[in-house]
């Protein structure tokens, strides 16, 4: 397939979709392009509540939070291991963010819509937040299911564990379904599991708020594609899919 992307290995060859029945997308960075303020929202929210948790100057929660979130997956993991919070307070204060600057995609909304299988969304965040992201997008009608950190019982990605209770749940077969996450290191474990990986980085790397190690991981192995145009990707993806195979009788 020619397929729009910044190969992270020169000469790779390209890793087809044809197989692929399955299109798992993460939200946060992924969905939506990485320069709306939602994630800043969203992260600052996250300092606030630990501030206030701990009683403690936002410069230190913020450390905290990033520690966490490095050490355990999602900074609500670790704090639920390291101070016993209860995840629903945490999920519904972190998510109360303002949505009005999010425009409605219907680019993105057709190339969805035109990928053969089902479409699910997979993320660390809320149900409530990514419905919210969804219909803000114009693209939720697409989507036959939100798989999220309380359904995942609070095993975030990156880990193994949180990946096969996913796969379980929604029973999908990890040999043809494909894989689009903003964080490279969220690809590793589905490419072992037989995904199809794709990295959505924005155009303008300054733009996104990133700790130096989510950079990590871009160029290994387990990181099939890399794009900065996910509706244009996924415009090529569909256009390049076989034909549905008719039935004969």
């Amino acid at each position: 397939m020619t397929i729009p992307l910044l190969s992270p290995f020169p000469g790779k060859p390209s890793v087809a979709f044809d197989a692929v029945d399955t299109w798992v997308f993460d939200l946060d960075n992924t969905l939506y392009p990485a320069h709306h303020d939602l994630w800043f929202q969203i992260d600052a929210r996250m300092k606030g509540y630990i501030s206030d948790l701990l009683g403690i100057p936002p410069d230190d929660a913020f450390r905290i939070q990033k520690e966490y979130y490095r050490r355990y997956g999602t900074s609500l993991r670790g704090l639920m291991i390291e101070h016993g919070v209860e995840p629903d307070a945490f999920l519904a204060h972190v998510h109360d963010v303002d949505l009005s600057g999010l425009d409605a995609s219907p680019r993105l909304a057709a190339a969805i819509e035109a990928l053969p299988g089902a479409k699910i969304v997979y993320t660390n965040g809320s149900e409530r937040h990514a419905r919210n992201v969804l219909e803000k997008l114009g693209i939720d009608a697409h989507f036959a299911a939100v798989h999220d950190i309380v359904a995942a019982e609070f095993h975030p990605k990156p880990t193994e564990e949180a990946y096969l209770r996913f796969l379980r749940a929604h029973g999908v077969d990890p040999t043809r379904s494909a894989m689009f996450e903003d964080l490279a290191r969220n690809l590793e474990v589905p490419h072992r599991l037989g995904m199809v990986t794709v990295l959505v980085v924005p155009p303008d790397e300054t733009i996104a708020a990133r700790e130096s190690w989510e950079f990590e991981g871009r160029e290994d192995a387990y990181v099939d594609h890399i794009t900065e145009d996910l509706a244009g990707f996924l415009e090529t993806v569909a256009r390049q899919a076989p034909p549905p195979v008719s039935e004969q009788g």
